[in-house]
Parts: C-alpha cells; structure tokens; sequence
C-alpha cells in the first residue's frame, strides 16, 4: 500500500472577510441595474467566513480579458506550489531529489510548459523527474490524483510521488453575469495550492500518514451540464446546476457501501471521513445520504468556513487536517470527492 508521508497547503496572502467579497463582487459582477437580493442571499448562505485570494481585490477589475487573467494565474501558482511542495517535502523527511513523479492539476489556468515543469528548475527537481499533468478533472482531482499516484507507486513501490494542486477561482469569476451559477461559485470558491508527498511500499522513511488502499472512481450517466466550464473568450464561463446534492442522494450510498463491502468494511467502520467541501447543501446531501454521525464532517465545514471551497485543493487541506488530528491507528478512512463528469473518487485510507 502507498504511504501518505506528509500534506501541506498554501494560500495566498490576500485574506478578505465574506462581507467584504460580497461588495466588490455585487460592483464587478452585477449590471447596472440588478438588485443584489439574490447575490446577498447566496454569499450569507454559503458557510463561508473568510478567503484568500490571487490578487488585493482591487485589482481584479483590472483583469480585463482571459489572457491577463491567466498570466497571473501562471505567476502565483508557480509561487503557491513551490512553497507546498517544499513544505510537504520537510515534513516527510525528504529532499526535491528524492521525487520521482511529480503530478500536478488545476482547473484554473493553463500553462505550458505545465506548471510542473516550472517547479523542476524552481525547485530543483532532478531533470529525469517524470511530469503528469492534468486538467478538466475539477474539484474531484484532489481524490482522483492521490488514486492515480496510488497506482503509479504499486508499481514503482521504491519510488515518492507528490501531486501537487493549484486552484485560483477567483481569477475565473465572470464580470457583468448575474446567472446563478455566477453568484455561485463568487459566494463559494477560493483559492489555494496543496501537496501530497507519498511513499510506495518499498520506500521507507520518517512520517506516520495513512496508507492507501484502494480507490474507485465512478462517471455518473447523463450529467456532462452537472458541473464545468464553457470556454468563452472572457475565460472559465461555470456550468453549475442546481442538481448536484440530488445526483449525491442518488448514487453515493451505494456506491460507498458496494466500494466498502469489497474490502470486508461497513459505513459504520469508518473513522474518518475526509470529504471535499462542495457547499452546504452538498454537505448536507452526503451526511444524509451516509447517515454520518452527528460532527463527522466538522473537519469539512470549518474548511469551508476558513477557506470556502478551493476546488481539487480543499479535499487535500481536509486531509491534511484529519491527519493532524491522528485517528485511531489501524482505523479505515474514506476520502471522498466529486467533480465534473459529473463523478466521484473514493479513496479508502488506513490510518
């Protein structure tokens, strides 16, 4: 099994309160004319506290085009994920020459070279690092990309991994659209960068992460529209339906409990649940759903709250946290997280 040495985050340093994104959003995103009824009820709804933010708030009516937008996000995330990777790395143990496969996804920005090719100079990778890219994978990716290291170590069990996620919503947030889904995803997302530093079996070292087990991953039928992006000229244009927390009612109990009867285990067996932060109304669809005990998503909610939802990046912080908070050794974990497809990643962890 594949051993999670180390998990660290970064955020940029542009820390607002919920109130105040809500006013410079009202002014960016509303035409003239528009009430705000609906962008106030959303932004108080959201159980979001606090985000950190790519750029001061005032600079963002400056972005007038894709471009602009993109090269900043090329800029901070090369900057967020340095600083990620090198902190997960200390805290395994590890230096930058010891990683033989960098992984690294956004839904955010585009670059190429990748940003993972950045790092390698930046960080001092070795130049025969292997680099895997990828993108369109959303706020699944967090799950989905610990899945696929899991895979890529069972079969170089000598070797460390680190998957990497950088996300910057704010730079994809559409000016002068008042669709829901807009008012969404500005009352929701932030933005921040993760690492994951992981070890195959063969590799031994410091850190007292939990292994991986196995993971599967489900494309639910008929839900392109559920969640994703239509590329305007104007950048990231979301597709965000209000559909998601029934698509959770409807599949997810049974694809838990069928994913956990495979390895002998019951909802009932598991002592840590490391879920991303959809939303309150997804959370609140996947407590149900799974029948969790009273505070079971508590790690979620506060990420929420702190962070609001950093796409493929939030799952890693709620892991980073479930880790720090050190359940029972021996215990099964689950990860769960869902993202554009639409489909969900689950990931059973032993602690």
């Amino acid at each position: 099994m594949t051993r999670i040495a180390a998990v660290r985050g970064a955020l940029p340093p542009h820390r607002y309160r919920q109130a105040e994104i809500t006013e410079a959003l009202a002014t960016m995103c509303l035409p003239e004319g528009t009430g705000r009824a609906l962008l106030d009820r959303m932004h108080a709804s959201a159980g979001v506290e606090t985000r950190h933010l790519a750029l001061p708030l005032d600079h963002y009516p400056k972005l007038d085009d894709f471009g602009a937008a993109n090269d900043v996000f090329v800029a901070v995330a090369v900057d967020l994920a340095a600083e990620a990777v090198e902190a997960a790395l200390g805290a395994a143990g590890l230096s930058t020459r010891d990683v033989d496969l960098i992984v690294f996804t956004t839904v955010t920005g585009l670059a190429v070279p990748s940003i993972d090719a950045r790092l390698v100079g930046r960080l001092g990778l070795r130049a025969d690092v292997k680099r895997v890219p990828l993108f369109g994978l959303g706020c699944v990716a967090g799950a989905a990309g610990i899945a696929r290291v899991h895979d890529y170590l069972r079969g170089w069990p000598e070797h460390v991994a680190v998957l990497v996620s950088v996300e910057l919503c704010s730079l994809t947030l559409q000016r002068d659209d008042a669709s829901t889904a807009n008012i969404v995803a500005g009352a929701l997302f932030g933005d921040g960068a993760a690492a994951v530093v992981a070890c195959g079996d063969a590799r031994t070292g410091p850190g007292h992460g939990p292994r991986v087990v196995s993971s599967r991953s489900r494309l639910y039928p008929d839900s392109e529209r559920v969640m994703g992006w239509d590329v305007r000229g104007s950048g990231f244009r979301i597709v965000l339906g209000a559909n998601v927390p029934d698509v959770v009612r409807e599949y997810l109990r049974e694809d838990v409990r069928g994913f956990l009867a495979e390895h002998d285990l019951t909802l009932d067996d598991i002592t840590a649940w490391v879920c991303h932060p959809g939303g309150p109304r997804v959370l609140e669809a996947v407590a149900e759903t799974l029948e969790l005990r009273p505070g079971a998503l508590d790690l979620t909610w506060r990420s929420l709250a702190a962070t609001g939802n950093l796409s493929s990046t939030s799952v890693l912080h709620v892991l980073r946290d479930t880790m720090a908070a050190r359940p029972e050794p021996g215990s099964p974990g689950l990860m769960i997280a869902m993202g554009p497809g639409f489909c969900s990643e689950l990931v059973l962890l032993e602690w």
